[in-house]
């Protein structure tokens, strides 16, 4: 099926490759046992803990762990490909400067004069997509040829390791890990359309809070986390369940394919109950929807490419085929699908 529009006068983009980085040895669900405490919320499927995730280093930054990341891509394509990166997007979940992004610094790092630089922040576990959208406009709409965009989830050992976070129900969920993707314009493995959906009415949805009256930058007693109510829980679930299959099918209409149809579904990896709903939803075998989250746990807006590229190493994505990506983020305040003919170089 050739979806191709000829009177589409912009120059396509594709996604010709992708790589991952995961940090450490893997860390048992042990680790968080030791100090978990009885609560009603550990419980609650949202949060039923993974077998395993990785945890980076105190001493790891966000941008060593991109670095990590594309050095598979530097082996496959080139470095001075690379450091002819025109554009650089990065989202990075918890920035180790909180004044910046890492942007600039990956850009030394790796050698490269890009002409755009955006730390992109608002994504979340969408981010990926969100950022594959914004590079796709660069590209077509200006001269620039090649982008970078890079994500990377960084808090499980870092802010669900803290003595008081350690003990809740959602510590041992999150695991750290960054995932890496190159675009280029020209037709070899075509993005072959987006979707992103902003979400007004759901922004303020997720708390972060220090379990005290304190804001996260002033001095004194408690610790920085996500909070969740049981109610905010119900909330968040209903519009997870709902929004990845909205965007998705979206963009299936869009293409002219069913979603049952899709030959590699790869999605945000938040919890074995969104990932079994959301193959449902599309009416897809298991097989076509690729799971990470007992491995991995979840690594918001890594998860995609992380996923998508052990996927590819396993030789599982054919080339030519069809892979959708999808995902939501937050409290549901953004969701996003992108569909790719896959082509990409191994």
């Amino acid at each position: 099926m050739d979806f191709t529009d000829p009177n589409l006068r912009t120059p396509p983009v594709s996604l010709v490759d992708v790589a991952g980085y995961l940090p450490g040895e893997p860390v048992g669900t042990e680790y968080f046992t030791q100090f978990s405490r009885s609560e009603r919320m550990a419980k609650n499927v949202m949060f039923r803990a993974p077998k395993a995730r990785h945890h980076v280093g105190r001493d790891e930054t966000a941008v060593d762990m991109v670095e990590r990341a594309v050095a598979p891509l530097i082996e496959r394509h080139g470095a001075q490909e690379i450091s002819k990166i025109d554009v650089l997007l990065t989202h990075t979940q918890l920035p180790d400067n909180p004044a910046l992004g890492p942007g600039p610094e990956v850009a030394r790092r790796l050698g490269m004069r890009p002409g755009w630089v955006f730390d992109v922040h608002n994504g979340g576990c969408a981010a990926f997509i969100h950022m594959m959208w914004l590079a796709r406009t660069i590209l077509q709409t200006t001269g620039a040829r090649t982008a970078l965009i890079a994500a990377t989830q960084n808090c499980a050992g870092t802010v669900f390791t803290q003595p008081d976070i350690r003990k809740l129900a959602q510590a041992p969920v999150p695991g750290d890990g960054c995932g890496v993707g190159l675009l280029v314009k020209n037709n070899s493995a075509p993005i072959l359309d987006i979707e992103c959906r902003t979400y007004p009415e759901f922004a303020g949805d997720m708390d972060f809070s220090t379990g005290s009256e304190r804001r996260y930058w002033e001095p004194g007693a408690g610790q920085g986390c996500v909070t969740f109510t049981e109610s905010k829980v119900a909330k968040v679930f209903t519009r997870g369940n709902r929004l990845v299959p909205e965007v998705a099918l979206a963009v299936c209409d869009r293409i002219g394919v069913k979603g049952r149809d899709i030959d590699t579904f790869v999605t945000n990896q938040p919890n074995r109950l969104f990932l079994r709903n959301w193959t449902e939803a599309l009416e897809l075998p298991a097989e076509r929807h690729p799971d990470t989250f007992d491995r991995c746990g979840n690594l918001f807006a890594a998860g995609i490419p992380v996923t998508l590229d052990a996927e590819n190493s396993a030789g599982r994505v054919r080339n030519g085929s069809v892979v959708l990506m999808a995902a939501f983020a937050h409290a549901g305040d953004f969701a996003g699908a992108a569909a790719v003919r896959w082509g990409a170089a191994r």
